[in-house]
């Protein structure tokens, strides 16, 4: 395994384990704020538990994520050595407001904890406002510098190096705004997905059970909700990407060919040496028309392209698919729920809860896909246009050495969080909520 193949492995394994605790730090706080806003406006002891128990699953996915964080932060100096020093002081301030956002989490996550009987109910219940919003921000300062790679702006290039530099133009990138809705929306229905699916099964076990009857009513419109929005900010990124990313757009449709009423395909294999893309469905002109607002518009294929400027295509074309089919096949729930419960309620569905148990891992999903289209699809460039990955990455040989142990601490750590969340959330007894 050479060095550039070990850093990307690195890398990706340390993102994809990373992704889902962030998610979780953008949306538990908000569920956390609805239970107890509901406890402080009826009183109802059932809300102050769930608030609890949501509380401690939280602060152990949080203590988690800030240890992968951590992780990821020294990755990106000793495995991208070149891309930092470059780049640093361009991207430079989004990371900082991160970890500013961060901190600030955290404070007032440790007042949240221990604040029960030490601060009145509304600034206990503010604090946890203020860990949903610096949750929120802490996502959103990450993927501007994300969104700057794709589309590098706030400097001048003047023999290979940064100059005039404005961090603030950097931070608003041409793609900062789409791909921050999509990811924060991605991070919402995720979670939301996993967690009606874990008291949909609470439910299937005991229907009778009033805490995960009470949770499933605040988390599965929060999946309804952000299921109708996600394809709507799928559609704003798609056109963006075609204006910007052209051979990223012909990556993950498997676009070969340059033509006009290019066909939108569903499924299929890319056959990169063949060039061709084998067993998809073709609906003609779709892509054209998505793409570009126009049926009959030429989109461009990956023949143009040199084989050494072209994303791995496979890859890209598959996450692309499982993305996007997560997404419909959440939304296809979401729609069912909110019509049953035009009629009755679908808690009382043991079918429901069962489509709902069996659909929840595809938030996840479609969340770790989405970051593999993203950082697949820029490929081969580190920073779009300006710098290759191959020439960022670190000179040190033996990467394989430190992908093995980032694999073992995360595996560990994976082992610990899923006994920790089955002990202090998932228990079967009542918590004192008195």
């Amino acid at each position: 395994m050479n060095n550039l193949l070990a850093a990307r492995l690195d890398m990706a394994l340390s993102l994809a384990f990373h992704i889902v605790f962030a998610a979780a730090g953008i949306a538990m706080p908000l569920l956390m704020a609805i239970s107890e806003a509901r406890w402080l406006r009826t009183g109802d002891p059932l809300d102050l538990e769930l608030t609890r128990r949501w509380l401690r699953g939280t602060a152990i996915l949080f203590a988690v994520g800030a240890v992968s964080g951590t992780v990821l932060s020294f990755e990106l100096g000793l495995l991208w050595p070149a891309f930092m020093r470059w780049a640093g002081p361009v991207i430079g301030m989004p990371f900082s407001l991160e970890g500013f956002a961060f901190f600030l989490e955290a404070i007032f996550l440790g007042i949240y904890l221990y604040g029960w009987d030490r601060v009145p109910r509304t600034v206990h219940w503010l604090a946890g406002v203020i860990i949903a919003a610096s949750g929120c921000a802490s996502g959103l300062f990450v993927v501007t510098a994300n969104a700057w790679m794709n589309t590098p702006a706030g400097f001048r290039l003047v023999n290979g190096r940064a100059v005039d530099v404005d961090p603030i133009a950097a931070m608003a990138n041409p793609a900062a705004l789409h791909e921050c809705l999509h990811m924060t929306l991605a991070a919402y229905l995720a979670i939301a997905a996993a967690a009606s699916g874990i008291h949909a099964a609470m439910l299937l076990r005991r229907p009778d059970d009033a805490l995960h009857r009470r949770a499933f009513a605040i988390v599965f419109p929060l999946l309804v909700v952000t299921a109708l929005l996600q394809p709507l900010s799928g559609d704003l990124s798609a056109r963006f990407v075609a204006r910007h990313q052209p051979v990223k757009l012909a990556a993950l449709e498997g676009q070969f060919a340059t033509e006009r009423s290019a066909p939108l395909r569903i499924g299929g294999i890319p056959d990169e040496r063949a060039e061709v893309t084998r067993g998809a469905i073709e609906l003609p002109g779709m892509l054209s028309w998505l793409a570009f607002g126009d049926a009959n518009a030429e989109v461009r294929g990956l023949h143009d392209v040199p084989r050494a400027d072209r994303p791995p295509v496979l890859l890209t074309h598959v996450a692309f698919q499982l993305m996007v089919a997560s997404g419909m096949a959440l939304l296809a729930v979401g729609l069912v729920g909110a019509g049953m419960a035009l009629r009755r309620d679908p808690r009382h569905s043991r079918a429901f809860l069962r489509l709902v148990v069996a659909v929840s891992p595809l938030g996840l999903l479609g969340l770790e896909a989405g970051w593999m289209v993203t950082e697949l699809g820029r490929q081969p460039w580190i920073v779009y246009g300006v710098m290759r990955t191959r020439d960022a990455v670190t000179p040190m040989p033996g990467m394989a050495v430190p992908l093995a142990l980032v694999a073992a601490l995360y595996a560990l750590l994976g082992i610990v969080v899923l006994r920790l969340l089955r002990r202090q959330v998932f228990a079967t007894g009542r918590d004192d909520v008195h």
